[in-house]
């Protein structure tokens, strides 16, 4: 698989098999998104990979929370708004999902239960947590965002890697709203800030879900070009 087909095929996944996946073979992915750039070589990731028992224990933790009304309180601060035209890009994204899994807006019930799939990750059989350090996020009275930047290019290093497999994979917040929870299960300690989790495993394409593929700005709309004749 080169490189364009592995961008081509990747996409959101949201619904999983139970199958489980091989330790070599995600041994194989990590190695090689390893090879992600980072600003002066930093290399600022590091990463919890868990599957089986700590998953789910992680799994039942968050929707417990969740329905004991706990807010997310994200180790990175979450946006406090979506202005134009951002907001109508995720409000489409949302609708069309709810579409696909036959929920409709009014049904606050069934809306309610896909939210909690979101937090039981979508049951992916295994999740990739990374996470930095946070002295060298928070510096003085300011924030260096690098690290942050760098995670996103090993993340996709995964996710495209994962194809190469037959693997599907969703980046989520969702995964990482209570990182108090993801420290008590997996002994990550205080000084380390956790960023993103990335749900892997096999689609389960019978999941109308999974069909959706979503839209991107036409390329006219999102760039300008300079001295091109």
């Amino acid at each position: 698989m080169d490189i364009v087909e592995a961008i081509q095929q990747r996409k959101s996944t949201r619904a999983f098999k139970s199958d489980p996946v091989p330790q070599e073979i995600l041994k194989e992915i990590m190695e090689l998104a390893l090879r992600a750039p980072s600003w002066a070589n930093t290399q600022p990731w590091e990463f919890a990979i868990v599957t089986g028992e700590k998953l789910e224990e992680i799994r039942q933790a968050f929707v417990k929370k969740a329905e004991e009304g706990h807010n997310p309180d994200t180790d990175i601060p979450r946006p406090r708004e979506f202005p134009q035209p951002y907001d109508t890009r995720r409000r489409v994204l949302g609708r069309k999902v709810l579409e696909l899994k036959g929920i409709s807006r009014e049904d606050k019930e069934k809306r309610g239960r896909w939210l909690l799939q979101g937090l039981r990750l979508f049951e992916a059989p295994c999740v990739i947590y990374i996470y930095i350090d946070r002295s060298f996020y928070r510096q003085g009275d300011g924030l260096n965002i690098w690290p942050v930047f760098d995670c996103g290019l090993v993340a996709e290093n995964i996710m495209l890697l994962a194809t190469r497999y037959g693997l599907g994979t969703i980046p989520q917040i969702q995964a990482v709203v209570y990182p108090d929870v993801l420290r008590k299960v997996l002994g990550i300690p205080d000084s380390k800030l956790i960023v993103l989790g990335i749900s892997v495993g096999y689609p389960d394409w019978d999941d109308p879900v999974n069909q959706l593929r979503s839209e991107r700005e036409p390329l006219d709309n999102v760039s300008t070009w300079y001295g091109f004749d």
